[in-house]
């Protein structure tokens, strides 16, 4: 969003022998410690950070081990989410044909290591559908942790990493995904499977939804080098059984597992392209705000609320904010 104020210390850390040595300059300095990856789902307050941000610059991606079942693949946890995904895709078209299980999580911003963090996912993947085992660094217990998927609490954009005494307590160092060769098949989500059809598309593997998506995201989506965006601002609302017929009795769309699409909700709000306080809904995905001409965390903040009062006032539905935020 290229907003906030100044971190007090920002240490690199490009292998994980430093992460000890930054920890415990921290301790010493009595210091707030922050883990920061491609920082495109981070917001920075006015305030800044009066602590240690610690710049995620880990980097590797390698085949552990395969059998007739499953390919394990590792990338160390500063790799761009995008690069580890185009590397499984690019094993579907060589030595290990047939293998998938990420490729729809092309052109997501970030680095690995905030993959599991968020639990991220579209398109019908996310990240706990493969998800093995990630590597840490346990702060509070200072040594490296093995931790695999199921004692992460994986759920929608939620893990124990944001949750509860997670938060800050670790520094994911690799993750470890376990590919398959079931890939997605139609009917796709409405907007890719809208690509397809208008592109006459009927054959699908790795590469070909891996393009798909890539090509959806860009119809749609600002490149974050280009425009100050975090990507979708608000979460998807989920309902429980009753509050989804309730919904659906408004008109309201509501997906598998009771769950509204946010898009919706603001673009039939009426607020699709409009700008508050310089921040500015996008004309082509309601989900997305960009800086227009927002000149603090103030600013959006004001623009945050404006967007939430509408759509509770026209649905009773309230929206949530998805990146996290960082500084006073």
């Amino acid at each position: 969003m290229r907003l906030g104020g100044a971190a007090r210390y920002v240490i690199e850390i490009e292998e994980d022998k430093d992460l000890a040595d930054a920890y415990r300059f921290a301790r010493e300095k009595n210091l707030p410690t922050y883990v920061l990856g491609g920082g495109s789902n981070v917001i920075g307050r006015d305030g800044g950070f009066n602590g240690v941000i610690l710049v995620n610059k880990l980097r590797g991606i390698y085949v552990i081990d395969s059998d007739k079942d499953t390919i394990r693949l590792c990338a160390k946890s500063g790799e761009l989410l995008d690069d580890f995904v185009r590397y499984s895709v690019s094993l579907w078209n060589g030595e290990f044909a047939g293998w998938c299980g990420i490729e729809a999580l092309a052109k997501i911003p970030g680095t690995v290591g905030a993959a599991p963090v968020q639990n991220v996912g579209a398109y019908g993947q996310d990240i706990s559908q493969t998800l093995h085992s990630v590597c840490v660094y346990d702060q509070k217990d200072n040594l490296f942790k093995h931790m695999m998927a199921n004692e992460l609490d994986l759920g929608y954009r939620h893990s124990i990493f944001n949750t509860g005494d997670g938060v800050g307590r670790y520094f994911i160092t690799s993750v470890t995904v376990n590919l398959h060769k079931n890939w997605m098949k139609p009917p796709f989500y409405t907007s890719l499977q809208a690509y397809f059809d208008e592109h006459d598309i009927t054959e699908f593997n790795p590469q070909v939804i891996y393009d798909g998506v890539a090509a959806v995201r860009a119809g749609k989506l600002p490149d974050p080098a280009e425009f100050a965006s975090a990507g979708s601002f608000f979460k998807n609302v989920y309902l429980d059984e009753k509050e989804a017929k309730e919904a659906e009795a408004k008109g309201i769309p509501v997906w598998e597992g009771g769950k509204v699409p946010s898009g919706w909700l603001i673009e039939h709000a009426g607020l699709k392209g409009e700008e508050f306080f310089g921040m500015r809904v996008s004309d082509k995905a309601a989900l997305v705000l960009i800086n227009e001409s927002a000149k603090s965390y103030a600013d959006l903040a004001k623009a945050r609320h404006a967007i939430i009062d509408a759509v509770r006032d026209k649905y009773g539905l309230t929206l949530e904010q998805e990146p996290m935020e960082l500084g006073e």
